[in-house]
């Protein structure tokens, strides 16, 4: 008892949620057969489990005795001086990034895992558990007995590990998840917390995946991918399909591109951001000047100027992607979203052979006059490019994907012949048929100042 107030008097009082948690991992470690602890914003045990944590089923007070040679702690803050410590701190911040789950193993092959507890978006704690072994007890015993150069007895080890069951992989797992959930329950607003955390973390795994792919085709040395103004207008022609899903995808693929060439460079990607924002929000307002829409269009630009990591820029874009669907949408012309589904779905349908107007018109139920006028009002293209860049697109797939030739590719995206083929896709990408092949596809332009904003000159300048 007196240690615990000793703790106490050096520490703020404990947060009521953590006394809360406390009780739910009473029941959680009789249910699983775990050990437990519950840490504070400062990720030390909190000093209501101080005589838990002291006692012989926690493995790192072995760590702290044998490796640092320091004293029986006495307070929470002694188990700061534990070489565990900082492992169990990383551990916390890795579960932050991946998604508010994390499994680890220490040295000595113990398990861990934990997940952290948000209040109001603030981190105020974790939960940890523990219990099991991830390898043969029988390498933890020898691991011990190095580190204690000796000073117990490898019976005594054995002995001692005893309690301490080896556990499979499927066990680990299902035991953090089940952790998660009581961490995301413990207050009224963590459990959106943590699936942003979920969100961030996917968004994070797709993006890498982009710019694994994008290392591939760039190998070192290699000219890196420039701006892609290409993504930016398939992202706006989603976006004025209401097409959100395909919105999302275009914009990883950009990001992955504006990460891959620019990994050093945030204020480079926060300006291009900013500019990619400004285009939205310009296609966003047309027709639309109300208050409340210009308002909104400023928040995203401010949550976009205040973003200081990359993980905060993706979850801010994605977020401004998805809420400016359904703005952009909504004010191309709603009355006619009918007629340009069926027309879409006949285009996708169709594409890769020579169609004229009157088709697609036949097929929306419109005259050939008004749906080519409307077809451009309310998506933002003619139908000639709109036509041209889904046949780009697919003659790109199959220049990396596939061995067919040039003219074999040109007659089946609906090109007319290879000259045409070749000069529309340049249009596009920004190089040949061939060139784009060799290079293992993507657009290769280098940054140039034509192509920089007026505030990232400034900045370069200035640096």
């Amino acid at each position: 008892m007196s240690n615990t107030n000793t703790t106490r008097s050096n520490r703020t009082k404990t947060d009521p949620n953590l006394l809360k948690a406390w009780k739910v991992m009473e029941s959680y470690a009789k249910a699983t057969g775990t050990m437990v602890c519950v840490l504070d914003a400062n990720l030390l045990p909190i000093p209501e489990m101080f005589t838990e944590v002291t006692g012989e089923d926690n493995t790192c007070l072995y760590c702290l005795k044998h490796q640092t040679n320091a004293p029986k702690p006495e307070t929470s803050e002694d188990l700061a001086a534990s070489p565990c410590n900082q492992m169990h701190i990383n551990a916390v911040k890795k579960a932050c990034h991946f998604g508010g789950s994390y499994i680890y193993m220490c040295d000595l092959g113990f398990m861990f895992w934990t997940s952290p507890v948000f209040v109001n978006g603030c981190l105020i704690g974790a939960l940890l558990g523990t219990g099991f072994l991830g390898i043969d007890s029988q390498e933890t015993s020898e691991a011990m007995f190095v580190m204690g150069r000796g000073a117990v007895p490898e019976e005594a080890l054995k002995q001692y590990l005893s309690r301490f069951p080896r556990a499979d992989s499927d066990r680990i797992k299902a035991l953090s998840e089940l952790l998660l959930i009581y961490a995301e329950s413990l207050s009224d607003s963590s459990e959106d917390y943590h699936e942003t955390l979920k969100r961030r973390a996917r968004q994070q795994s797709i993006i890498s995946e982009q710019i694994s792919l994008l290392k591939e085709q760039y190998p070192a040395g290699s000219i890196v991918p420039g701006y892609p103004l290409d993504k930016e207008r398939l992202l706006l022609s989603a976006l004025r399909r209401g097409d959100n899903e395909e919105g999302k995808k275009i914009l990883n693929e950009l990001l992955g591109l504006l990460f891959f060439s620019n990994p050093d460079h945030f204020t480079y990607i926060r300006f291009r951001a900013i500019e990619l924002v400004v285009l939205l929000s310009r296609t966003a307002s047309a027709g639309n000047t109300g208050s409340a829409m210009l308002e909104n269009n400023n928040r995203c630009l401010t949550r976009i100027q205040e973003v200081q990591t990359i993980e905060d820029l993706t979850d801010v874009l994605h977020s401004i992607v998805e809420s400016m669907t359904g703005q952009i949408f909504s004010f191309q012309g709603v009355r006619h979203a009918s007629a340009l589904r069926k027309a879409e779905r006949y285009i996708r349908e169709n594409y890769t052979r020579k169609i004229s107007l009157k088709e697609i018109a036949n097929a929306s139920g419109l005259s050939a006059p008004y749906f080519s006028t409307i077809f451009k009002e309310e998506m933002g293209e003619n139908l000639s490019g709109y036509l041209n860049r889904l046949r780009v697109e697919k003659a790109g797939r199959l220049l990396t994907e596939t061995e067919l030739s040039l003219s074999e590719i040109a007659g089946s995206c609906g090109f007319e012949d290879q000259s045409w083929f070749s000069k529309i896709f340049k249009s596009f990408t920004g190089t040949s048929p061939g060139k784009y092949r060799g290079q293992g596809g993507g657009t290769v332009l280098e940054i140039s100042d034509h192509n920089l904003s007026e505030n990232y000159r400034t900045t370069m300048e200035e640096e």
